[in-house]
């Protein structure tokens, strides 16, 4: 049984360390130590976390899978769309459908708050997660490159789906 648990002030640090984990898992086929480190803490420490629930209207989940944390989401309430942050399945976890039900969930609160579009951003070499999103019914919006500063840059698709 898979379960989502809104991630409470207290639970913030426990979701850095989370992030950092799968991060460091999972970007090293695309992107180097270096930019994982720096994103890492740009956008998935303690800090950043708390920056974006307190004032970017931010929520974070904890998926849970037979009450293992197996991943995590974060959303941030945009004015004409939701925006899908983040949507992290730790290894062990992948390839069982949980990612699916993950986006179910995300796309009943963009419902439950009257948004008709889920927007996120997608790493253009991340093939493994373009397919699934595309899967799910996103189409490619545009592709944008990001500087992130320390000399990096974000190479991404941005893309929507439509409720």
């Amino acid at each position: 049984m898979v379960e989502f648990e809104l991630v409470k002030n207290e639970d913030i640090t426990a979701l850095a360390d989370l992030a950092s984990q799968i991060w460091h898992e999972y970007w090293p086929k695309l992107l180097v130590k270096e930019q994982i480190d720096y994103m890492v803490q740009k956008f998935q420490s303690k800090e950043a976390i708390t920056k974006q629930i307190k004032s970017e209207n931010y929520n974070y989940y904890f998926i849970k899978c037979e009450n293992e944390t197996a991943g995590y989401f974060g959303i941030s309430f945009k004015k004409d769309y939701l925006f899908l942050s983040k949507l992290y399945i730790k290894k062990e976890f992948r390839h069982k459908g949980i990612g699916k039900l993950a986006f179910m969930k995300i796309a009943g609160i963009a419902k439950e708050n009257g948004y008709k579009t889920i927007r996120l951003t997608v790493n253009k070499h991340n093939k493994n997660t373009i397919d699934a999103y595309l899967k799910y019914g996103f189409k490619v919006a545009y592709e944008d490159v990001t500087d992130i500063g320390s000399g990096f840059v974000m190479d991404d698709y941005i893309m929507d789906y439509a409720l």
